[in-house]
Order: structure tokens, then C-alpha cells, then sequence
């Protein structure tokens, strides 16, 4: 699964990755480094837009919210969609053929369950190049009962790769650059023609690496939660990763 996950990117960087165009001022605010972006709060997003077929960066609360839905309550069981069994649920089955985005992030946090113990052991997990990458999601609008609109988002979870595997039996579905034009299609409606964009991420481009329970806590922020601990002593390390550490720093200037 997914539950947290980081973005410290620059304007630039962005526009550049996704071949955006511009971003709203509104949307600038957003920008700022974030390190433990949790379910419930803003998340970025791109998305094609339907009305000049360019994509746009748009803004959508965590855990989506079906348009039929009686109230917000369902969010907190919808931060993620399993890609097996998407096209199936109700919750989905509309947003996976006409509202399908990518989520940017520079990595993702997961917990390891400990053998005969309450205790899990958070880990970071992002590409060993330190380039942001981007996340499969799908987006709904619901209004509610006193008008009050909410655009919500999902992430699509698959099956976890070699280097995930020790720690989650589950990961997110990282679109590969080339493939965003047709994960993002709008002429697109049969999603199983999408499947062959849900395979496991190659281990080969991550790392994955033991990290403080600083991370349990969304109040928590800022680039000392990705530093890498000895889960033997719970002993910080020197940062073993420069080009991560580096652009964070940078970031943070």
C-alpha cells in the first residue's frame, strides 16, 4: 500500500517533467518541500484536461470520495485502490475510465510488520538517481449534501517488487515517463488496456532503507525523517544517500 509518501521538487523541475505549461499561483503554494504528506491532507496531481486536451497540475485531498457517496466517511478506506480488482469496485469503477492522473513524489514511506511483536519499523523508499517520479491515481468529484464540493484522489497499490518485498507485500504503481500519455488518455475508456501499466516497479532504480518512527506522526516534518537509522540501536546514521540529501538541502535554501 501506500499511506505516505514526500515531494520536494522545484517549479522547474515539475514543469519540465510533466510538460506543463504554467502553474496557478494558488497551486505555488502547494510547492513548498513536503516530507510526510498524509492521507486526508492536499496532494498534487496532474491531470489531462478535458476541455484543451493539455495537462494541468491540479490539487485533490487524499482518500477519494465516490460521487454517489453519502457522506466523506468512505475516504479513510479509499487512499488506495488495489489495480488488481480497480476496474470491479464501485468506488472506481467510473474515475479509472475518464479520471485517471499521476501523483509527482520523490519517495514513499512503508512500515514493516516485526515477527511476535506490536512494532513496525518504518522504511524509505525512493529512486536511487533522486529524481522525482510519479504514482498512478485516479480522481473523483462528490458534493455534498450542503454543497460542499471535494475533488479526491486515490493511489493505485500493486504488487510489491524485490526490494519491497521483505517489507510490504504491496507498492505503489509508478507510471514509467513514457508511459504517461497513456495513463493519462482521455479518449481512453477501456482500463484493461491499462493493466499492463500495473506491474511491480524495477527493484534495480530504488533504494529502501530503515528510517525513524519520527514518520509515525503527520505533524512531523522536514528532511531529518528520511535519514537512515541501525534498527539494531535506533542510532542515526551519516546520510548514506548524496543525491538525495543534496537535493533536499537545496530545497530547503
Amino acid at each position: 500500500m501506500c499511506g505516505r509518501y514526500t515531494l520536494t521538487v522545484k517549479q522547474e523541475e515539475l514543469l519540465q517533467r510533466f510538460f506543463l505549461k504554467q502553474i496557478t499561483e494558488e497551486l505555488m503554494n502547494e510547492l513548498k518541500p513536503r516530507y510526510n504528506i498524509a492521507p486526508s491532507q492536499k496532494m498534487l496531481a496532474v491531470k489531462q484536461s478535458p476541455e484543451h486536451g493539455e495537462r494541468e497540475l491540479a490539487a485533490f485531498s487524499w482518500g477519494l470520495i465516490p460521487f454517489g457517496a453519502k457522506d466523506q466517511k468512505i475516504r479513510y478506506k479509499t487512499i488506495n485502490a488495489r489495480s488488481e480488482t480497480v476496474t470491479e469496485k464501485p468506488a472506481y469503477c467510473a474515475a479509472i475510465k475518464s479520471r485517471r492522473c499521476l501523483i509527482p513524489a520523490s519517495g514513499f514511506y512503508e512500515w514493516q510488520q516485526e515477527k511476535n511483536s506490536q512494532y513496525k519499523q518504518p522504511f524509505y523508499i525512493a529512486m536511487t538517481s533522486g529524481d522525482i517520479f510519479a504514482m498512478a491515481g485516479l480522481w473523483e468529484s462528490w458534493k455534498g449534501p450542503e454543497g460542499l464540493v471535494i475533488v479526491s484522489c486515490s493511489i493505485l497499490t500493486t504488487s510489491a517488487n524485490e526490494i519491497m518485498a521483505p517489507v510490504h507485500q504491496r507498492m505503489p504503481v509508478i507510471i514509467d515517463e513514457e508511459n504517461y500519455d497513456c495513463w493519462l488518455d482521455l479518449e481512453e475508456k477501456n482500463p484493461e488496456k491499462l493493466k499492463v501499466l500495473f506491474k511491480p516497479y524495477v527493484s534495480e532504480k530504488m533504494i529502501c532503507y530503515p528510517i525513524s518512527t519520527l514518520v509515525n506522526s503527520p505533524i512531523n516534518e522536514g528532511p531529518n525523517l528520511l535519514q537512515e537509522i541501525d534498527p539494531k540501536t535506533g542510532q542515526f546514521k551519516e546520510p548514506p544517500h548524496d543525491e538525495l540529501f543534496s537535493s533536499y538541502e537545496e530545497m530547503e535554501v
